[in-house]
């Protein structure tokens, strides 16, 4: 469901290229505070991938809410199942 969720987000991604060290930006408009950077498109994208994982394990353990992307949501149960308190 997560890994699900996760590639959903991805599809999602919009991606730049900035002046930067790291060129490649990309971002998932529908998860706040969700970007990442790389030197290549390949390496932004599992970076954003990190980031997204990290930000659902931070609002699972804050009992933030976890907007749905085209129908894939994280149902209440993984934080039930996970034993994380909010």
């Amino acid at each position: 469901m997560i890994i699900q969720y996760i590639e959903t987000a991805l599809a999602h991604a919009r991606y730049d290229v900035i002046a930067d060290e790291e060129p490649y930006y990309g971002e998932v408009p529908e998860l706040p505070g969700v970007w990442a950077t790389g030197k290549t498109l390949e390496e932004c994208r599992r970076n954003l991938m990190g980031v997204i994982d990290g930000w659902i394990i931070v609002r699972l353990r804050r009992g933030l809410p976890i907007p749905p992307i085209d129908n894939c949501t994280i149902e209440e149960l993984i934080r039930m199942e996970t034993g994380v308190n909010a």
